[in-house]
């Protein structure tokens, strides 16, 4: 009896196994667009000349706040479940992108801070945390993408770039409106597409 033949039942009884090196985004998406929507709608409806709500200063940055960070553990957590059983270069290659968030997110404090203290305009983080912020993750989904190969996650970090920086020609509350419309529903869109991008991958044998 060959091979192929003891092989073949046991592949054709195989039942669906796990995504194999696969990120599944999904409950990261879900996490950040909630994050967009909620925190900086709630600075949308709060700030500006005429604010249609009366909310607590603190409250939107704490949405936003919680939301990143269970975006971001969210985001680690898939990570790791799909380097189980990959090859070292491609272990290699998500620690060091996992390491480009802590990277990125520093630099990115040093550069506002040290902006609006050299022009001693302090007020200017209300406005460049948000938009640094979606740019800096848009950049990062670019990285993430090129080195998964995910086309989805790529287009995502493309748009988060663009009206992340776009949003800073309109004042307030217009850049909130930007982030959160065009954002949350693209972190919404990007989680409904996930899941069609996943499902090749789940029918692909356990490494």
């Amino acid at each position: 009896m060959s091979v192929t033949a003891l092989d073949a039942p046991a592949i054709a009884g195989a039942a669906p196994s796990r995504l194999v090196n696969e990120v599944d985004n999904r409950a990261a998406y879900v996490s950040f667009g909630l994050a967009y929507l909620l925190g900086h709608g709630a600075a949308a409806v709060s700030q500006g000349d005429s604010p249609l709500s009366g909310l607590p200063g603190w409250l939107p940055t704490a949405l936003l706040g919680i939301g990143l960070a269970a975006g971001i553990a969210q985001a680690t957590v898939a990570a790791l479940r799909a380097q189980r059983g990959a090859a070292e270069p491609d272990v290699l290659s998500g620690k060091l992108l996992g390491a480009s968030w802590i990277v990125a997110f520093t630099a990115l404090f040093l550069a506002i801070t040290g902006l609006t203290s050299a022009v001693d305009r302090p007020e200017l983080q209300t406005v460049l945390w948000p938009a640094g912020s979606g740019l800096v993750v848009g950049l990062l989904y670019l990285a993430e993408g090129a080195a998964r190969r995910n086309l989805l996650h790529y287009g995502l970090g493309v748009w988060l770039a663009v009206i992340s920086s776009a949003a800073l020609f309109l004042s307030t509350p217009g850049l909130y409106w930007v982030l959160a419309l065009a954002g949350g529903g693209a972190y919404a869109l990007a989680a409904a597409l996930e899941r069609r991008r996943l499902a090749p991958h789940a029918r692909r044998p356990r490494r």
